[in-house]
């Protein structure tokens, strides 16, 4: 089975502590960690949230509601501990909270014959590319404890969306299943 391991937004501005901070982040990135560190996936795509540019609609009011977030190069950089993993894979950028509007990401999702979903936020990125991936006919795992929302309630409200779309469409488990499995 050839799989696409999807590291969505793990970013400086979701750190503890940080303007949107992620409960139970440092877990997360350990998890990632894990999964990189098994080398079990065929590919591996990070991707990073950059505001738009030329932003319409709401994302004009999104811009200047976190301007001074936004042009924090810090806050948007991928975290310390997952930076060395981006001289070996690639990081793309998008200005959507879908990683789906990625072309690149759309490209290996069509060669995958799974997706490993892990990152931030499980409210807002996390969510969109679910929901994109599933739109797209992609099958999912949505690795519950490599993806960390702002709150355990959104995270478990989440997991059970992803849950719903269970068994043509997704997948739940945590990571030591994931790694457990042949």
């Amino acid at each position: 089975m050839k799989e696409l391991l999807l590291v969505v937004d793990m970013q400086n501005v979701y750190r503890e502590g940080a303007p949107w901070a992620c409960h139970n982040v440092g877990e997360t990135v350990r998890k990632i960690q894990l999964l990189l560190d098994s080398g079990k996936s065929d590919k591996v795509i990070f991707t990073r949230f950059d505001a738009p540019s030329e932003p319409q609609g709401t994302w004009m009011a999104y811009n200047n509601e976190y301007a001074r977030i936004n042009e924090n190069n810090y806050l948007n950089e991928i975290m310390p501990e997952l930076k060395p993993y981006t001289k070996r894979y690639p990081v793309y950028s998008k200005s959507a909270y879908s990683s789906y509007a990625i072309k690149e990401v759309r490209e290996a999702t069509a060669e995958a014959d799974r997706i490993l979903l892990t990152g931030v936020v499980a409210e807002c990125c996390i969510l969109a590319t679910l929901t994109s991936l599933i739109d797209a006919g992609a099958k999912v795992l949505y690795l519950r404890d490599a993806i960390a929302g702002q709150t355990p309630q959104w995270d478990d409200a989440i997991a059970r969306i992803a849950t719903s779309f269970s068994t043509i469409h997704t997948e739940v488990a945590t990571v030591t299943d994931y790694l457990s499995t042949v």
